[in-house]
């Protein structure tokens, strides 16, 4: 089976933040007379967010994400608000809890404050709401860091139910942002090559990443960061599948290259360790039955996923 001829592979079910829960319903974020109603609609819920942590109620010991709105005004001040969509023709926002909040908010018995990735790895609700929750945290965190326009200087103001924010001095539009991120397995034959970020957990092992340049293709991108981080050549390059990932707002892009190299020199100021994995290693790995114990990221990430389309090809 030749890996570099296959087509692009649908995301995981199980991939975190992945799986779109609600239509975005984008025609409506500019009726001010609709957002306004759907404000006060009964049906509409909250996705709460407090210093960059989801904000989740604990009903009759099960937690709720979707807040309504009585609920969510007993969270105290609220900063910006933002439209998620339509669940079913139900409105869905995102909503900042006052970051002084916080700390009240923790000694509450009707509330958990429960971090984005703990959320995730765990599974703690379906795909959809996690990719709702991860939605509201990258968003409210935008609006956050561009509070003042990079043009002028001046302030900006949200618009357009949150996605978009205005000058009020020069009228630039202001968009969310979305870092592009290339990760990849190298692939010489039945090896990878995995590196060991410094702060991994002991053992750990990944697929290589790094961060797309301005005027780079993707293929470009996975080519020169497999490069510069273990000096390995590569030719062929082939998309798998993407994640959206909210730490703090970037687009994980999986792929796999094909090593046209396999000396090894490492960038230490990226890298710990890397070396080249056989296939059946990476099959251990992801049973966690390596003999030395070696670990692959959780099934959320999108680093497992692509480990796993090689450990799967024959």
């Amino acid at each position: 089976m030749d890996l570099f001829e296959g087509a692009t592979t649908a995301a995981a079910t199980d991939l975190g933040f992945a799986t779109l829960a609600f239509d975005r319903a984008a025609w409506r974020r500019d009726d001010a007379v609709w957002q306004a109603a759907a404000m006060v609609d009964p049906e509409a819920r909250f996705v709460a967010v407090c210093r960059d942590t989801p904000v989740l109620a604990l009903d009759g010991g099960a937690l709720n994400p979707l807040l309504s709105q009585a609920r969510a005004s007993d969270l105290g001040p609220a900063g910006d608000v933002l439209f998620l969509g339509l669940d079913e023709g139900a409105p869905r926002f995102a909503l900042e809890i006052a970051s002084q909040q916080f700390d009240s908010l923790k000694l509450r018995e009707d509330i958990k404050l429960i971090d984005m990735r703990s959320i995730a790895m765990q599974g703690l609700f379906s795909p959809g709401i996690i990719n709702a929750i991860g939605t509201a945290k990258a968003m409210l965190l935008w609006h956050n860091r561009h509070r003042f326009c990079s043009n002028c200087g001046v302030a900006t103001a949200a618009t357009s139910a949150g996605w978009k924010r205005r000058c009020q001095a020069c009228n630039t539009e202001h968009f969310p942002r979305t870092d592009p991120v290339v990760i990849m397995l190298a692939v010489r034959g039945d090896q990878c090559l995995m590196g060991r970020a410094p702060q991994f957990p002991e053992g750990r092992y990944s697929c290589l990443a790094g961060f797309m340049e301005p005027g780079e293709t993707i293929e470009d991108a996975v080519r020169r960061e497999i490069l510069e981080e273990t000096g390995v050549r590569t030719g062929r390059v082939r998309y798998l599948s993407a994640q959206p990932w909210p730490f703090p707002s970037s687009l994980m892009i999986g792929c796999l290259a094909e090593a046209t190299s396999s000396e090894i020199t490492i960038d230490a100021t990226e890298l710990a360790d890397a070396r080249w994995f056989s296939r059946e290693e990476v099959r251990q790995i992801l049973r966690n039955e390596h003999p030395k114990g070696i670990s692959a990221p959780p099934r959320m990430a999108i680093a497992n996923h692509i480990m796993q389309i090689f450990a799967d090809s024959n």
